[in-house]
């Protein structure tokens, strides 16, 4: 491709040399640059791309995207001075393949909690209705029934634009994908045209990163701000904020809710630890997945649906089908009764989320035993919270290690027992040893009890130093369940 298609719809500040060179290929990491490649110069919140270009011109960049122009201009470069790297690197990969984004129906779901169900779910419902798509999540990429391992919640926008093209080649009309802060903060989805945006939930998460709750906010309600007047915006009015989301959209504003009037509501008519009977919009149905955050993810997964142009019947028929998404409210039963929920819970709203869940289906005959840790080098604020609401809501809690990564487990215990109120002292124990504090609670349980393991749901490693090794709470839940069985 030439460079005055790839610059096709950006506005550009000033071309130096060579106006119309041929490229090869498009990067943003000096290290990947080939010959007759692009770098754009991207300032990171690490490093700044614009002190590695002479490093991308040695490896045979020949174009250099940059805000800020070097001193000395190699006349065998090309140099393309633009206002904002970032964005333009966006919307340069888009048309590097082809802008997959428009030719797909593309919805992304952005939110605290809820993200990875949602778009899973609906991922599957399409299935069910007899469609091919592409799913970019937390667990997995997808594109029909091809896995691809996930790196990032929202990958790069090279790599994005990389998956969507391939989507569109193997004849996807849909694709789903989360949206998160740091991606829209990062212009990770910059170039990337929306058909509709789903909006969760928004609580306390991320605040290393955003460094205050009200900038979080802000990150997250951009995503809406620069949708096309042509996409359509559902939120959650039940959330505080939710219609925060949709003050400057120009897109159309739909909702949805639980407990109040919306343009999609649902109600919780039964549930227990086999699933739910719903009510949405006045039409009942069954599902096999249970707990009010689920209800909320199902009604958002239902309206996006609805919102695409489906009949209302058949997008409750595809969603009766639904299996529940892994690590997500993961049921499993042992041969002594014992039953254990394995879930990602990882921030105080997902955990106080989950136990009122469990706390309104058992029938307080049974305990509640809570496994949990916070991860290490992230937001310290919400450990003690996190203490706080476990220690209150279950029988009892067992803290232990999540993913340490650089930090000392027992430095990331003690802050989130700051957070455990007086009367609660005698309601928990820590174990940092996260497969010892597994067994104590199976130990300690019995039959017809619950045991939580909140925290990793889906993965399946446990990173301390930097290293990950192999650790799935649930294969741990199966082997010490079977052997303290014997």
């Amino acid at each position: 491709m030439n460079l005055q298609e790839l610059l096709n719809r950006i506005p550009v500040l000033e071309i130096f040399g060579n106006e119309n060179p041929e490229v090869s290929e498009i990067v943003f990491d000096s290290r990947k640059a080939v010959e007759n490649s692009l770098y754009v110069a991207v300032k990171g919140t690490v490093s700044n791309g614009h002190s590695f270009i002479n490093s991308a011109i040695e490896k045979g960049a020949t174009i250099i995207v940059c805000e800020d122009l070097p001193d000395n201009l190699n006349e065998k470069i090309t140099y393309v001075n633009v206002r904002n790297s970032s964005k333009t690197l966006g919307q340069i990969a888009s048309n590097f393949y082809g802008n997959p984004s428009e030719k797909l129906n593309l919805i992304g779901v952005t939110g605290t909690n809820g993200k990875t169900s949602v778009t899973t779910l609906l991922f599957d419902v399409f299935k069910n209705l007899g469609f091919q798509s592409a799913l970019i999540s937390t667990v997995e990429y997808r594109i029909g029934e091809e896995i691809i391992p996930s790196t990032h919640t929202t990958p790069d926008v090279l790599t994005l634009n990389k998956i969507l093209n391939k989507a569109v080649e193997s004849g996807c009309e849909y694709a789903f994908m989360e949206v998160s802060s740091h991606g829209i903060h990062q212009d990770r989805i910059e170039g990337l045209h929306f058909k509709i945006a789903g909006f969760t939930n928004i609580t306390h998460d991320h605040l290393d990163y955003h460094l205050t709750f009200d900038e979080y906010l802000k990150v997250k309600k951009r995503f809406f701000d620069e949708l096309n007047p042509e996409a359509i915006a559902i939120t959650n009015l039940d959330n505080k904020n939710g219609n925060v989301m949709l003050q400057n959209t120009k897109a159309t504003k739909k909702t949805f809710a639980l407990k109040t009037v919306a343009d999609f509501h649902g109600k919780i008519l039964e549930v227990d630890f086999n699933g739910m009977l719903l009510n949405f919009n006045g039409k009942e149905f069954w599902t096999t997945l249970s707990g009010k955050f689920n209800a909320y993810n199902l009604l958002l997964a239902y309206a996006i649906t609805v919102e695409s142009g489906f009949h209302e019947d058949d997008v409750l028929q595809a969603i009766s089908k639904l299996k529940r998404v892994k690590g997500r409210f993961e049921t499993l039963k042992s041969d002594g009764g014992i039953i254990f929920i394995v879930d990602y819970a990882h921030t105080p709203d997902a955990l106080e989320n989950i136990l009122d869940s469990i706390n309104e289906i058992r029938t307080k005959n049974e305990r509640l035993i809570t496994v949990f840790g916070c991860g290490g080098d992230r937001d310290h604020a919400k450990r003690p919270e996190m203490g706080k609401i476990a220690t209150r809501k279950s029988t009892l809690a067992i803290i232990t290690s999540d993913n340490p990564r650089t930090e000392k487990p027992s430095e990331i215990i003690k802050e989130i027992e700051a957070g455990v109120e007086p009367q609660n002292f005698s309601k928990y124990t820590s174990i940092p040893d996260r497969k010892e504090a597994i067994k104590m609670a199976i130990k300690f349980a019995e039959p017809k009890d619950i045991v939580l393991v909140a925290g990793k749901g889906h993965e399946n490693y446990q990173e301390i130093n930097g290293v990950k090794h192999h650790f799935d709470d649930k294969e741990i839940i199966v082997e010490l369940a079977r052997m303290m069985s014997k």
